[in-house]
Formats: C-alpha cells, structure tokens, sequence
C-alpha cells in the first residue's frame, strides 16, 4: 500500500505540491520550535537570575519557620545584585549591583563564605557595626537584651527522634516578631564570646538554635560573618510543602504528603 501511494503522488501533480508544502512547512517549523525553546530558556533565566529562584529546605535549622520540605521562592532584587545571583555562571565581578542591606529579621539564602557552591537560609540578626552575643540562650544585640516570650512548645520531627522544644515569640529591634526554639538555655551555643559584624558583613542565625551551624560557629568549619557579596536574596514565600516520607511509586499517598495549610504563606 505505501508503494502504491507513492506511485500516486508523482503521477498526480496536486499530490506532488500538497506533499511539497507540506514538506517545506516541517521545514520551517522546525526552527520556529528551536527559536521558542531558545526564548523559553532565557525568560526562565532572566526570572532566575533578576526576579525570583525558587529554593527547598533540607535541614531543621529554620524550624518553626521553615520545615524540611518547604519549598520557598527567593527574590533575588531584594538586596541587588551579585556574581552569585546567576542560578548557572559566575561572572568575574565584585560587589553587588543595586544593593541594598538586608532588614534585621530577614529570612535570606546567601553562599557559605567557606564554600561559595553551597546554599545556605537563616535569619539576619546583626548587621555591619553591631555587637551580638548569646548569653544563656538570650540574644543580646549591642548589649541590649532582645525580649522574647514563651509561646508554648514545638515537637520537631524528621531528623531523629522527635524532641519537644521550647518555643518563644522573639522581637528584633525595627524587626518583627518571629518564632524560636529552644532546648535549653545552656547549650553549646547558647554562651558566645561578643562579636562586632565587620563592615560589609552580616551576621545570620537558625530560628532553632540549638540546632543550627550558623554565624556562631566561626573558623574553617562554621559559617562566621557573611558577607554582603554572598547574598542571594531574600525568602518571601513558601509555595510549596511536602513531608516526603512516602515512596515515589506510591502516587496514591502524593495528596496526603503535601501540608496544605503552608502552600502560599508569607515567610516571617
């Protein structure tokens, strides 16, 4: 049969020029579908790079703020611009464009000092100039003590046993009040010499503090002050929430992972 229709298409003329059109029409659309996938590829990365990246949370140290399997959108025009605000290349310049100082309070992803490959999120606390120290599990900003007040208790789960945590309202000056946790008072972290941010640094801290490797933690090992140039912006929304505990095969279960009651919230 597919000799036959052959044979007909080159003794009907009509045939032959249908067949031509529609020969020189694939030929055309084939560019046409590589200049859209060209066009689709640098919108996702002018988004990626100038307006918002989307980020997933894979450790408790932002608990209660953030869980393990959030998903939150970052923007990145928040603090401006650096070399790291490109999701894929790193171009050779210093500084930032359009910068801007993050707020105290801030929920930022910026590049690990030690190592520029690894994403990092905690909260803001001090800013170029302050003093920040811990003194039995309080925050002390310039020698002032931030206030904070119990607000009853939190049971963090997904990294080993469940542990019930001491959760409090904290408030940063010209911040806003957003949730800690606490263990105890008298951890690891919770007595720290007094640091002075450096100019062009920030300091940053987990919102669940005894379990959380952050500016606290100085040298070869820790995070220490950030500098503003490591900024990647500022986390705004979470879009997105799973638990992620049930297998992948098991689609059925896909609904009753998601948190639906996080989808679409602010990040405070």
């Amino acid at each position: 049969m597919a000799k036959q229709v052959a044979g007909r298409a080159r003794k009907n003329p009509s045939v032959r020029r249908a067949a031509a059109k529609s020969a020189a029409a694939g030929a055309a659309g084939s560019p046409h579908l590589f200049r859209t996938a060209v066009y689709a590829l640098l919108a996702l990365l002018f988004v990626r790079t100038f307006l918002f990246e989307p980020f997933s949370i894979p450790s408790g140290s932002m608990i209660p703020t953030l869980l393990v399997g959030d998903y939150v959108l970052v923007s990145k025009f928040s603090y401006g611009y650096s070399r790291y605000s490109f999701p894929w290349l790193h171009p050779p310049f210093r500084g930032r464009i359009l910068g801007a100082l993050p707020a105290r309070g801030d929920v930022a992803v910026f590049r690990l000092p030690r190592d520029p490959s690894v994403d990092y999120i905690k909260r803001i606390v001090g800013l170029p100039g302050d003093t920040v120290q811990m003194r039995h599990g309080r925050l002390y900003l310039d020698g002032k003590e931030v206030p904070r007040t119990p607000d009853g208790t939190f049971t963090a789960t997904g990294e080993g046993p469940p542990m019930l945590l001491r959760r409090y309202r904290e408030t940063l000056p010209g911040g806003p009040t957003h949730a800690i946790l606490m263990a105890s008072d008298n951890g690891p972290l919770d007595n720290t010499p007094r640091y002075r941010v450096p100019p062009g640094y920030l300091f940053a801290m987990g919102d669940n503090r005894d379990n959380s490797l952050d500016s606290r933690v100085m040298g070869a090992a820790g995070v220490g002050y950030i500098p503003l140039a490591n900024l990647v912006g500022r986390a705004d929304l979470i879009f997105f929430s799973t638990r992620g505990t049930a297998p992948l095969w098991e689609f059925w279960l896909w609904p009753s992972e998601i948190r639906w009651n996080r989808l679409f919230t602010r990040v405070h």
